[in-house]
């Protein structure tokens, strides 16, 4: 915004805003918990106002386009019509709300909360976790090495979009690996701008278990498991994808339940039991184990499900298509393309960023930021021919 418009708070009103919310955090966070100056940034791009650091970091996210293309961002069931599956923007929601419960109780920066949970799955790719799968063959073929979806995130937040957010807010979107099982995680507290950026490399190079730096980014990890265990099972059996008496092992059933709210509240409460006044996040042995196991059903039965992957053959022929068409297009320089007109000459991208990725960089993040039915209709458009409107003769044409 052009700062002739940008109206801005009376100075002094403004000092006793900040004063009292960090008064308020000293006196009702844990020892343990993120303050809000503690918040880093790479930049300073802009001027602090009346929000603390991490409230004003899940309003980027909130506000950038990578955000709001998760409508239409597969969970899991790709390529079903059923207004009751989780998409992407429900299941960050979802995880948002689980992981700010949790660090209420645990009296922890809910805004530092907030913005991990909105901005950790903006990294993921058309089609799910079977699209990622395929987007990190071309990548390794193309000499980009392994392509992840929380490496991804951090792409879009902090080279494309260059929102200048802080390091502990990248920090949990990059480490929010929610397919890694931990019964307790204790925050990796010594992080830097320097480590951050050398994690991303070791991550893309086959390295996955990174601890976030604070408590909040724990938290949300774990919430990250618990918004999706029962919800996916519950999506499962809407879609008649697997029978409604199929039953989960008996451990489970006996220790966290099967419907998704009993799981959720389960799982929960566990986690504040364990947790409290601690620094780290921690399931009982018991529960951490039931959980374990759950996922491990969910996986046999959903994830590596047969049906999942029926149509594979067919959307890897779509991810290597549409990959070849926009790098020949970028080395040829057609700015005719769609990489350009609805990629690379947006303003809202970093000219920092375009000036220093390579091609095969920029198709990757172009490819990554779309969504399905985004994906399917730019294939469709560079396969079908085009079919020319005609009238006949005496025919109104201006109609």
């Amino acid at each position: 915004m052009n700062d002739k418009y940008k109206r801005k708070i009376n100075s002094d009103l403004e000092e006793k805003i900040t004063s009292y919310i960090a008064d308020r955090e000293d006196k009702c966070l844990s020892e343990f918990a993120s303050k809000s100056d503690e918040g880093l940034r790479r930049k300073q791009k802009y001027t602090d106002d009346i929000r603390a650091k991490y409230s004003r970091d899940t309003d980027r996210i909130a506000h950038t386009r990578a955000y709001s293309r998760y409508f239409d961002k597969t969970q899991v069931f790709f390529l079903v019509d059923n207004d009751h599956i989780t998409h992407r923007v429900l299941h960050v929601q979802l995880v948002s709300k689980i992981a700010r419960t949790i660090g209420r109780c645990l009296k922890l920066n809910e805004d530092l909360i907030e913005a991990v949970s909105l901005g950790h799955d903006i990294g993921h790719v058309p089609f799910g976790h079977l699209g990622e799968s395929i987007m990190s063959e071309l990548c390794e073929r193309h000499g980009l090495g392994r392509f992840l979806h929380n490496v991804q995130g951090v792409q879009f937040l902090d080279k494309i979009e260059d929102c200048d957010l802080t390091l502990q807010v990248l920090d949990g979107i990059l480490c929010h690996n929610g397919e890694i099982h931990n019964q307790l995680l204790e925050p990796n507290w010594d992080k830097g701008w320097e480590k951050l950026d050398k994690e991303i490399g070791d991550i893309k190079n086959g390295k996955q278990d990174y601890v976030p730096m604070t408590l909040e980014g724990c938290v949300v990890r774990l919430a990250d498991t618990i918004a999706y265990l029962g919800r996916d099972f519950q999506d499962a059996i809407e879609i008649c994808f697997i029978n409604d008496d199929l039953e989960v092992p008996e451990r489970c059933r006996e220790n966290i339940g099967t419907k998704n709210d009993e799981i959720i509240n389960t799982l929960i409460i566990d986690i504040v039991e364990n947790s409290y006044g601690q620094n780290y996040i921690s399931y009982s042995k018991e529960i951490s184990d039931s959980v374990e196991e759950y996922k491990q059903f969910n996986y046999e039965h959903i994830y590596e499900n047969a049906k999942i992957k029926a149509e594979q053959g067919k959307i890897k022929g779509m991810y290597e298509t549409l990959f070849q068409k926009f790098l020949e297009a970028l080395k040829e320089k057609d700015e005719s393309s769609r990489i350009y007109k609805h990629f690379m000459n947006e303003e809202w991208i970093s000219r920092e960023y375009l000036d220093n990725s390579t091609c095969e960089e920029t198709v990757r993040d172009y490819i990554a930021g779309m969504t399905d039915r985004y994906f399917e209709r730019l294939f469709k458009e560079i396969i079908l021919p085009k079919r020319v409107t005609t009238f006949c003769k005496g025919e109104d044409s201006s109609v």
